[in-house]
């Protein structure tokens, strides 16, 4: 029988098909081998080339310990090379619990050399860890030896890590100033703090080498970074009328029932502060024993009412306005009206009187400054004069902390503020603005800008101020007034014998919810000498005091100024 044509056909185009298919096949896998294969190198050239360095570091920490190794921070000297904080070698202790050998007798070995808690430190040593602090900045002698006798009994597993501590050679002397650093050598409080940069220097690195249990491998530190010592800085503080002042006005808070005292000594010429401090005081040599309060420098961070010092610049402001010259008299009664409160002077006098802007100074006459100022100088120029001294503004002391104060804009003014303000109420302020505005009454209205620091890494600091308060003129004038107030006022137990002294007092009261209270007051006394080529200028403040400034901050101010000027060295003459 023969076939169809179409079936042979048929059968032949089957035949011819299968073999097409399975090389197609063949290609599919081929294709999906090479497709896989090329996966694979770029997931392992993305391991290697991108990823690699990630996991070459993160198996390296593995593998290694990093320990910060703490700069030697600058040194700060006071003005006449007196070193006043500096800082020693000391160790880190720590230990690898992994390898600890005897945990008891090794914490009781620590505790004898070191000192604190063995129960603490075999707790430590018994941490789940391969590096525990035992303690920081221990003795550097105490712990050499400690590690002596640990390697001589056959223990392990206690390190030293060499850093450093700060050290004050003088204690207390000088402590709110010079401030506090942390366990990490970071300056928190004072110049620690404000020239924290300066000091620290760069910190640098060791990198010890661990094997399994991340045990040290003997002689595997492999990498140290040395640290860059900070810079030294010298401060114009004279650490021999520091300690001076410090105890003068710790004498002076105790005898006149103060709450605390304060007083900053500089130079008013370049704004050097030769001496400044604010009870209670900060012993750097004692830590434990410091309040908050103590690291508190309030000539600089608390605002006051500043009294009767104030009339110093009411009377510069209208001699400079030319709204009162020194000759003009004014009829001053005993009491004045101002706003609702009624003003009186402290003498209680009775009659009414003739008084220029000397005669108010050297009574210090409430009512007289009061009067003055709302009948001639007027709200306008005493708010411009308030700002050509500064008051209200930071002075740009080099100290952490400074308050602005609270100073009202002209256009805050109510009917009270003129008056008030003038003789010192209604205001608050940090004293060292006052400070700064009197340094101008000295020396011919140039306002110095305060400072802490003369220079780091042995470079001078620049401290030049092109600022002016009051004419040259001006600032003799009332300069000579401040005399009076020493030779014939209220001053006169400021006087230092053998020098003349230019000084204004003040009694402010304090305020408290709105009140005043009742016999507490911030007795205070400022001034310089010698009055006619001044080279040092003294404040002295004693917050809540029930005495007069002519009575207790007067004769501390006395005793103060004569000590300054004779470790300046300042001749005397007989007058």
């Amino acid at each position: 029988m023969r076939r169809s044509r179409h079936g042979e056909s048929s059968y032949d185009e089957e035949s011819r098909k299968r073999p097409h298919a399975s090389g197609d096949a063949l290609r599919n896998v081929f294709f999906v081998l090479v497709g896989i294969m090329v996966l694979i190198v770029i997931r392992l050239a993305y391991l290697q080339l991108v990823k690699g360095p990630e996991f070459a570091h993160k198996a390296e920490l593995r593998r290694t310990t990093t320990i910060e190794l703490q700069a030697r921070r600058g040194t700060i000297y006071d003005r006449n090379g007196n070193v006043l904080a500096m800082s020693e070698e000391c160790y880190d202790v720590y230990c690898n619990p992994k390898e600890i050998v005897d945990a008891d007798a090794e914490a009781k070995l620590v505790e004898r050399w070191l000192g604190g808690d063995v129960i603490a430190y075999r707790e430590l040593m018994g941490k789940d860890s391969t590096f525990v602090y035992l303690t920081r900045k221990a003795d550097k002698e105490a712990c050499e030896s400690m590690r002596a006798e640990l390697l001589a009994e056959g223990y392990a597993g206690v390190y030293l890590i060499r850093q450093m501590h700060r050290v004050y050679p003088f204690g207390r002397v000088c402590g709110q100033i010079l401030g506090m650093v942390d366990m990490d050598g970071r300056g928190i409080t004072g110049i620690e703090n404000a020239y924290d940069e300066e000091l620290s220097g760069k910190n640098g690195e060791m990198t010890i080498e661990t094997g399994l249990g991340g045990i040290p491998i003997a002689g595997g530190v492999y990498e140290v970074t040395e640290p860059i010592n900070g810079d030294d800085i010298v401060l114009a503080i004279d650490k021999d009328v520091q300690a001076f002042v410090e105890q003068a006005v710790e004498k002076a808070v105790a005898k006149n029932k103060a709450k605390s005292g304060f007083c900053m000594v500089c130079d008013p010429r370049n704004g050097e502060i030769i001496a400044a401090c604010s009870t209670p005081y900060a012993d750097l040599s004692n830590p434990e024993s410091i309040s908050g309060e103590a690291l508190n420098l309030k000539l600089v961070s608390d605002s006051y009412e500043p009294g009767s010092i104030f009339k110093v610049l009411t009377a510069a402001i209208g001699l400079e306005s030319g709204t009162v010259a020194s000759s003009d008299y004014f009829t001053v009664p005993p009491t004045m009206f101002v706003g609702q409160d009624l003003v009186e002077d402290e003498d209680g006098r009775g009659e009414t009187l003739e008084m220029n802007l000397r005669e108010v100074l050297r009574r210090s006459s409430n009512v007289g400054a009061a009067l003055i100022a709302e009948e001639a100088i007027g709200a306008d120029a005493l708010a411009d004069g308030i700002d050509a001294f500064g008051i209200g503004k930071l002075t740009g002391v080099d100290y952490p902390g400074e308050a602005v104060g609270l100073v009202k804009a002209r256009s805050q003014y109510d009917p009270s503020s003129v008056g008030s303000m003038s003789f010192g109420q209604g205001i608050a302020i940090p004293m060292i603005q006052m400070v700064r505005a009197v340094s101008s009454i000295a020396c011919e209205g140039k306002l110095p800008i305060p400072h802490f620091v003369m220079s780091v890494d042995g470079k001078g600091k620049d401290w030049s101020s092109d600022e002016h308060s009051v004419s040259v003129v001006t600032a003799e004038k009332v300069a000579d007034m401040m005399r009076t107030v020493v030779e014939d006022g209220t001053g006169q137990s400021a006087a230092v014998d053998g020098y003349d002294v230019a000084a204004k007092t003040g009694t402010g009261e304090q305020a408290e919810n709105g009140k005043y209270k009742k016999d507490k007051y911030l007795a205070s006394l400022i001034g310089f000498a010698p009055a006619k080529d001044p080279v040092a200028l003294v404040y002295v403040g004693l917050n809540e005091t029930p005495y007069m400034s002519y009575s207790s901050a007067g004769p501390v101010f006395s005793a103060i100024m004569g000590e300054v000027l004779a470790d300046l060295s300042v001749p005397s003459f007989t007058r």
